[in-house]
């Protein structure tokens, strides 16, 4: 019976030893990933405004258009990249969420 109860710490004990390393883990990505964002929101904004400017002391229409579809087309292509990147720190933390489970499957429960 004493022993048991030992068995039944010991399993608690590994249980909740797991859970805070996930939950580390998750606060640590969570973290990097609203670092990604905000860093990424920065360079927007910076982009966009340094646009607005060129914009405004364009010389003629075509001018104008010529910066517009440039910058258009490098603000569709960062984000694109953006959100990859992004998509890939996500498909990781959802990975390392699955190993403590991966891992009491394969210990048989």
């Amino acid at each position: 019976m004493i022993r048991n109860f030992e068995d039944m710490q010991k399993l608690g004990q590994t249980n909740v030893d797991s859970a805070m390393k996930m939950l580390g883990e998750w606060n640590k990505n969570w973290q990097a990933i609203a670092a990604e964002m905000s860093d990424y929101t920065k360079r927007s904004f910076e982009e966009s405004t340094a646009t607005l400017e060129k914009l405004m002391s364009s010389k003629s229409v075509e001018q104008a258009v010529e910066i517009q579809t440039s910058y258009a087309k490098r603000a569709y292509d960062d984000y694109m990249q953006q959100m990859s990147k992004i998509g890939g720190m996500y498909a990781s933390m959802a990975k390392e969420a699955y190993k403590p489970v991966e891992k009491m499957l394969q210990n048989g429960g």
